[in-house]
């Protein structure tokens, strides 16, 4: 009898696991022999980049002992794994109108240009700003130091925005940061403290020029240390929060700005674009009521710094605001306006920082104009620059000092044409 009952088992066995689907790997997970009219789920896995974490992928065993396929050619020797239920919404929205959509690969590429080409241009634009404002001895005031933050923290996302492009356009096996999950964590960690710490310096642009005007009455006293600590700190705080957010709940960081717990970062971003909002509607009612009639120097500082800012910071919002509005289309132009323009605006914004804050500044252009006639005069003493001296009008500022070059020179011009009505105006 235990003979009889071994050779059943092995007949039942050799009847119905011929009927089975056979094991299979379908490049991502090894799906097990399935019965007949089952299905069959695993864990999605982890390692791809969008894959909610917890979520699992399903296949179907058809009554005929084959993996249900989707009719394509590609899909009949191993079947079809719908991993749907993995990824995150918004990147199946993606993947779905990229489907639709043909011209999407073409527009993701020059998209990727634009972005290369923006990122450039303000990488290239911020360095040369820098470099200027700390260069010029003069142009060391609150004001200029406001612009500096901005400026170095505009950069930092600049660097590490171009460090993960750079690295994704390698071949997938070449690429070193987002093959090594620490590095990619850490450079997607200070991107996003250096976005949110672009973000804070603007909005202490705009605090500063609602007080100059609205509260010191154009006087120069300004709590600059506060603002710098709070430019610094209030970002590594958010950032913290974010990133112990993500660690906690085991998120996978591709596509992490779908998640969303990526409204802890872009929630303060946001609120800063409204709050700057309504100090420049409030500073320019100030302006129209109270400084219509007035024509100093510097309240024609404070108004040119009003204007750069009234058209910076609808610029910086502008893009913010195109990401929000969503990517979903159903045509390939519509696809391409939003992609080209939201991207350019994005990219673009550090070489707009500094073309309104440094470029245009009429105390950057004043400085380089003075260090030139310097060197002119210092290297040819036939040159006479006494008659294109300017003299640079900045508030007091008790870390200000006057470079003794730039005092040798005043001298020197002095000595040059005593008769001159510039040097009556000098002295």
């Amino acid at each position: 009898m235990p003979l009889l009952r071994f050779r059943h088992s092995l007949y039942y066995i050799h009847v119905y696991a011929s009927t089975w689907c056979p094991e299979v790997f379908d490049n991502f997970l090894c799906w097990p022999a399935t019965p007949p009219g089952q299905n069959v789920s695993l864990p999605c896995p982890e390692r791809i980049n969008g894959v909610i974490i917890g979520a699992k992928a399903y296949r179907r065993c058809l009554e005929d002992g084959r993996w249900e396929t989707r009719g394509d050619e590609k899909d009949k020797d191993k079947g079809y794994t719908n991993y749907n239920n993995c990824l995150l919404p918004q990147l199946l929205d993606l993947l779905k109108m990229c489907d639709e959509i043909k011209e999407c690969a073409q527009i993701t590429r020059t998209t990727r240009t634009i972005e290369m080409v923006g990122l450039s241009f303000s990488l290239i634009s911020l360095i040369v700003s820098l470099i200027i404002f700390f260069q010029y001895r003069v142009l060391k005031n609150n004001r200029t130091k406001i612009h500096k933050n901005l400026f170095i923290a505009t950069l930092l996302q600049v660097v590490f925005r171009l460090i993960k492009y750079v690295d994704q356009e390698l071949k997938a096996g070449d690429r070193i940061i987002e093959n090594t999950p620490i590095l990619d964590e850490a450079c997607i960690t200070l991107l996003e403290y250096s976005k949110t710490a672009m973000f804070t310096w603007m909005f202490i642009e705009g605090l500063y020029l609602h007080n100059v005007i609205t509260v010191t009455v154009f006087q120069e006293y300004s709590y600059i240390k506060i603002y710098f600590y709070v430019g610094w700190t209030a970002p590594a705080v958010i950032t913290a929060v974010w990133v112990w957010t993500m660690k906690m709940v085991r998120s996978n960081w591709g596509f992490y700005y779908f998640l969303p717990y990526y409204w802890i970062l872009e929630g303060p971003r946001s609120t800063i674009i409204v709050v700057n909002l309504l100090f420049l509607i409030n500073i320019i009612r100030v302006l129209i009521v109270k400084l219509r009639e007035s024509h100093t120097s510097e309240i024609e500082q404070v108004r040119k710094a009003v204007r750069a800012a009234i058209f910076l910071l609808p610029l910086m919002g502008i893009a913010n605001i195109l990401f929000w509005m969503g990517y979903r289309f159903t045509q390939g132009w519509k696809l391409a306006l939003w992609s080209y323009t939201s991207y350019f605006l994005n990219t673009f914004q550090g070489f707009f920082v500094a073309i309104l804050y440094c470029f245009l500044n009429g105390e950057v252009q004043t400085a380089v104009k003075n260090s030139f006639y310097l060197h002119m005069s210092l290297r040819n003493h036939d040159y006479t620059p006494c008659r294109n001296l300017t003299l640079i009008s900045t508030a007091p500022d008790p870390e200000q000092h006057i470079e003794k070059e730039s005092t040798n020179w005043i001298r020197y011009c002095l000595k040059q044409n005593k008769k001159s009505p510039e040097e009556k105006e000098i002295r």
